[in-house]
């Protein structure tokens, strides 16, 4: 079948006018943009697929073939111009925006230093820091262990064997494979043990750090905390050294002129135990007389269990409990941050503001 005898100039797309218009157009839209963006939007109007002179160089096909070499040539000119236009304001708008960058992102070399606010230490750690320098003043050591532990020191050496039902009050991260027998320290106290084992008698440690307990995070709980735990073991050691070394340490850290008492309790790791509870320091133990969020309106505040250590803890460290007697403590850090500042959330001291780090960053 022969293609249609038209003539070039009575196909619209391809007729002089149209071209011309459209040329036109082109120009004027190129012009008139003021971005990139813009530039963009106006070479898809004007030159893309969809454009009047696309769709004129899609008509040359339906020409004979005698009239397609006139037409062909007029939409090239056209085309050609167009990129042209294009190219031309591409380059302007380019140049326009390079000498703005140039402007608004220039450096100033000769700024002096310093513009930068310094950082602030954690609160947490400055805590730990101050609670371990009041001990390193009486003449104790700091001691570390680590955060991987086996079974033997964790359970086993404090007094909690296997089938102990005080392993059940700690929900442990067991590692794989499942009778490695190893875990994350869900406390400080086997810093204790490898402290008898590897430093000798007498021994005076205390040992900062973190546990981990698979609890869920929550207002109050959180499966990664920090606890600071203390050691004494020597000669004559007695109930009442703990007490004496419990109430100087309370009036060094959080404040002058507060009681402290202690409440019968249960550890497997010490014998006798007990709980130590000081005296609210927002209300001062006056809670009955107005209102004291901090202390739940009890007039006391609970910092940690202590004890004096069970002889089968010095046992199994190889420690004659018939020479040698000791005491041992633990507290966690977290919450003594949250009493002394009336923090109700314990995810506040690890979602990274920087606003309440600095806040609390004089914490000592």
């Amino acid at each position: 079948m022969s293609a249609p005898d038209y003539d070039p100039k009575q196909v619209s797309l391809l007729s002089p006018e149209q071209l011309s218009a459209a040329l036109a157009a082109g120009l004027a839209g190129f012009a008139a943009a003021r971005t990139l963006d813009e530039l963009a939007a106006a070479k898809t109007a004007h030159l893309g697929g969809h454009a009047p002179v696309s769709l004129a160089n899609r008509e040359i096909g339906v020409l004979p073939p005698a009239a397609r070499g006139d037409a062909g040539k007029r939409v090239n000119d056209v085309r050609r111009s167009l990129d042209s236009a294009f190219e031309s304001r591409k380059g302007a708008l380019e140049d326009e925006r390079d000498a703005r960058v140039l402007v608004e992102e220039r450096v100033d070399v000769s700024l002096l230093p310093g513009t930068v606010l310094p950082g602030g230490r954690h609160p947490l750690t400055t805590l730990q820091e101050r609670i371990a320098d009041v001990f390193v003043a009486m003449g104790w050591e700091v001691a570390e262990g680590p955060e991987v532990e086996h079974e033997w020191f964790n359970f086993d050496a404090l007094n909690m064997p296997a089938d102990h039902p005080a392993r059940e009050m700690q929900d442990t991260l067991w590692l794989a494979p499942e009778d490695s027998g190893v875990v994350l320290r869900t406390q400080t106290s086997p810093v204790q043990i490898r402290s008898l084992l590897a430093r000798g008698l007498p021994c005076y440690v205390v040992a900062p750090g973190r546990v981990f307990r698979n609890d869920a995070l929550d207002a109050t709980h959180s499966p990664v905390f920090g606890q600071v735990e203390g050691l004494c073991v020597d000669e004559g050691i007695t109930m009442a050294h703990l007490r004496g070394t419990l109430a100087h340490f309370a009036e060094a850290t959080i404040g002058q002129g507060l009681e402290t008492r202690l409440r019968p309790s249960y550890f497997p790791f010490t014998e006798p135990s007990a709980e130590l509870d000081l005296q609210c320091f927002n209300c001062r133990g006056q809670a009955e007389l107005q209102p004291c969020r901090v202390c739940s309106n009890e007039g006391w505040i609970e910092l940690g269990g202590c004890g004096m250590v069970n002889p089968a803890v010095l046992i199994a460290c190889g420690v004659d409990p018939e020479r040698y007697s000791g005491f041992a403590f633990g507290m966690g850090l977290d919450r003594t941050l949250m009493f002394r500042h009336g923090i109700t959330d314990i995810r506040d001291l690890y979602e990274g503001d920087q606003r309440f780090t600095l806040a609390l960053g004089t914490e000592g």
